[in-house]
């Protein structure tokens, strides 16, 4: 039981420092070569997990072995456009100036009701809303409206807003992000004056306290269940 465990945790951290080298992307978001690191990733995992009987470095070389395959191909495709192409592919333009381009659609498979269901997907319901919709290298459809249906920026109206920053996070979970508080210029004393506005003495107390850069403060309370 017990070499069952530690074969599980090792293997868990491999896998997980694997994917944290492939860096923060979501399933939908890898490129081909990517996915199918993953996927070979995760069997080759499984293949100890399933039989105690299988020496554990069975499943550790070829996953370090992947794992050094992917940062060397994210090198070379980071540092070659040629090599990011064979690997990733190119962008593909499905609709152009308004016109939905039948070669490419048959190209990629890619058929009407799919692209349709695309377009409902980001806000479009209308083929004539959209100037270019571009199937992306990771299989997203990024889509371009035309100008007349594009969201009113200020710009638009000729205004200049005043600057929005991030805000800052100060507590969470009734924990002080110090960071951030000293991101913000401020200290625990301001703090917890500031939480008495809100009829809150202690930091444990606090949900969450989030400051935007006009110096609003943005409480909420836990929730304290009935006893």
């Amino acid at each position: 039981m017990l070499v069952a465990f530690v074969r599980t945790i090792i293997l868990y951290i491999l896998v997980v420092a694997a994917l944290r080298l492939m860096g923060k992307r979501q399933i939908g978001q890898l490129q081909p070569s990517e996915l199918v690191i993953t996927m070979m990733i995760s069997e080759l995992a499984s293949i100890p997990l399933e039989n105690t009987g299988t020496p554990l470095i069975n499943g550790v070389l070829p996953i370090l072995t992947l794992i050094i395959a992917e940062a060397t191909f994210s090198f070379l495709t980071l540092k070659s456009k040629k090599i990011r192409k064979i690997m990733s592919g190119s962008p593909t333009i499905l609709i152009s100036k308004g016109q939905v381009l039948e070669k490419e659609m048959e190209r990629l498979r890619f058929n009407i009701d799919d692209l349709m269901e695309e377009l409902r997907a980001n806000g479009y319901s209308n083929l004539l809303d959209v100037e270019y919709a571009i199937i992306e290298t990771t299989g997203m459809l990024s889509i371009i409206p035309k100008s007349n249906k594009r969201p009113v920026t200020p710009a638009d109206l000729d205004i200049t807003p005043e600057y929005e920053g991030l805000p800052f996070l100060l507590v969470a979970d009734g924990i002080i992000n110090q960071m951030a508080l000293k991101s913000a210029g401020l200290n625990v004393d301001w703090l917890k004056e500031r939480l008495k506005e809100f009829d809150i003495t202690e930091i444990q107390d606090v949900f969450i306290a989030s400051l935007d850069t006009s110096g609003n403060l943005f409480v909420q309370k836990k929730y304290k269940k009935d006893k």
